[in-house]
């Protein structure tokens, strides 16, 4: 028998090869498990999916649905309910006036109807389908065939509007004119914390010698008529305001210490004022207040302004009631013909002994030094000023009479204009033109009011005409307190910002978004302005 031969082959191997056919299946079959769950979980999300797809089309179908443009097509059924409402009200206004009530209470229903009806549309944002709109249709015409057949005929019902048009074009006008003259009301009113601070401080002035003494020793100060420094003029009744123009003069200045404020007050608001100026401290600058009335040189024979002021028929018309005037009560503004708002003719006068001063109104508010505006080139001229003619209505033609041959034979009407409030005057050439004669000139001129109606700035463009230097437009930006849009980086950029308009920073009445630039300056750690102020 013939024996087998030996076998060399180690048996781990083949074990070896067996486990790797075992992992293999395993392998496969979590892969077929993991598919089959895959699958089954498809099958299960599928159907959320589906019910989530009408409410992504229906939103899409809202966000293209445009209700305006449905009441402009002249195929939509919203057009024609919108038609038929109006034809409706007009219908309801002629049945009241002919004491049909019950036609119009039917006919506000229908139009209540209407009006629900195309409310729903807007809410679902789905047009206005036949069906819905049929019923209400037919019922609203029925009524609107029946209005007809009452004799509400379209020539009666033209009548009737335009009675009614007429009628409320009245009311606005009446409305327009007494919201004016009730804003020129607010605007000239004192406040009652103005009020109160100058009470306070009349008190003070009063009661403490001292503040009287320091006023004396202030008054001989040889800062006064010192050329080398650097003079401002303010011209005011307003205490808050005069401190506001002082405080951010000073505060923006590199140099407080050179500057002197020359500050004329009237009689009743003299005492107040120097008070203010006594008790608080700005930066080591020197301020003189005096009163009008100690210039005994402005009287009726020198000055034509004063004169006119004494006059019965000047008291009666820029004092009488504004309610008389047919809207036209900023012409009669008392302002105008104030003494203090003219002074502005007479700086040579006030402060003889002085080359250059300049001129600050009382609503204006400083950001930036004021000093190099003393350096700036006039080139003979006696008055630096921004001009204002950027605007056509800020033109000559727009503030003179040039019907009147005086005018018309002297100045161009489309000269530019320019604005008081911030303003350099070379007093050696107003001496020189001899300014102040002209401008006595023109207001005696001007005594019937023919060649312009009031105020100082008409008078103020023909005394200085030919005599006007412009400045940069950054010294002085205007309109705060009228215009509620004046770019934000302009305001930034101005040296100046001028209250100009009738809703200045103290009153009540004034645009929110300018009164932080007025308030920035007020004096609120004095216990006057806590007290009467900002109570």
């Amino acid at each position: 028998m013939r024996r087998r031969p030996t076998e060399y082959r180690r048996p781990a191997r083949r074990r070896l090869i067996g486990w790797i056919w075992f992992l293999l299946g395993i392998f496969l079959l979590a892969g077929l498990v993991l598919f089959v769950v895959h699958h089954f979980h498809q099958v299960q999300s599928q159907p959320s999916v589906r019910e989530k797809t009408p409410v992504t089309e229906q939103v899409h179908h809202e966000s293209n649905l445009n209700l305006t443009q449905e009441l402009l097509s002249s195929n939509s059924y919203a057009r024609q309910l919108s038609d038929q409402m109006t034809l409706a009200k007009a219908y309801i206004v002629i049945s009241k006036e002919h004491g049909n009530l019950k036609l119009a209470w039917e006919l506000s229903s229908q139009i209540r109807n209407c009006q629900r009806l195309l409310s729903q549309a807007a809410i679902k944002g789905e047009p206005i389908t036949q069906e819905e709109s049929d019923p209400v249709i037919t019922s609203l015409a029925q009524l609107i065939y029946k209005a007809q057949d009452l004799h509400y005929d379209i020539s009666t019902t033209i009548v009737t509007l335009k009675s009614h048009t007429n009628a409320l074009e009245e009311r606005a006008k009446a409305a327009i004119a007494q919201t004016a003259e009730f804003g020129h009301i607010a605007s000239e009113s004192m406040p009652k914390g103005l009020h109160c601070l100058g009470i306070r401080l009349t008190e003070e002035w009063y009661g403490n010698p001292e503040i009287k003494r320091r006023v004396e020793e202030q008054r001989n100060s040889p800062r006064l008529v010192d050329n080398n420094l650097y003079h401002f003029c303010v011209f005011s009744d307003n205490v808050l305001a005069t401190a506001v123009v002082v405080n951010s003069t000073v505060s923006n200045a590199d140099h407080p210490q050179q500057l002197v404020f020359h500050i004329v007050t009237d009689r009743v608001n003299y005492p107040a004022m120097a008070a203010w100026f006594v008790l608080n401290d700005f930066k080591g600058c020197t301020v003189e207040v005096r009163s009008i009335e100690e210039f005994s040189w402005l009287n009726a024979s020198y000055s034509p302004v004063v004169k006119r002021i004494s006059d019965p028929k000047t008291k009666e018309y820029y004092f009488s009631s504004g309610l008389d005037q047919g809207g036209q009560s900023k012409f009669h503004n008392p302002k105008h013909i104030s003494l203090l708002n003219h002074l502005r003719f007479y700086i040579p006068q006030i402060v003889p002994n002085l080359e250059k001063v300049i001129f600050l109104d009382d609503d204006v508010v400083v950001q930036k030094d004021l000093t190099p505006l003393f350096s700036v080139e006039l080139h003979g001229n006696v008055i630096g000023a921004v001009e204002t003619c950027l605007e056509a209505y800020h033109r000559y033609y727009k503030y003179l009479n040039f019907s009147h041959p005086i005018i018309s034979s002297k100045f161009d009407p489309q000269s530019c204009g320019w604005a008081f409030g911030v303003n350099v005057f070379d007093l050696i050439a107003w001496k020189k033109n001899d300014v102040t004669a002209r401008y006595h000139y023109w207001e005696e001129q001007n005594a019937e009011q023919t060649l312009w109606r009031t105020g100082t700035l008409p008078v103020g463009l023909v005394s200085f005409y030919g005599l006007v230097e412009p400045l940069d437009r950054r010294w002085h930006v205007l309109g705060l307190g009228f215009d509620m849009e004046i770019d934000d980086r302009l305001i930034e950029s101005a040296a100046v910002v001028h209250y100009s308009g009738s809703m200045k920073p103290w009153l009540k009445l004034a645009i929110t978004r300018y009164k932080s630039q007025w308030e920035r300056y007020l004096n609120f750690a004095h216990q006057y302005v806590r007290e009467c102020v900002m109570r």
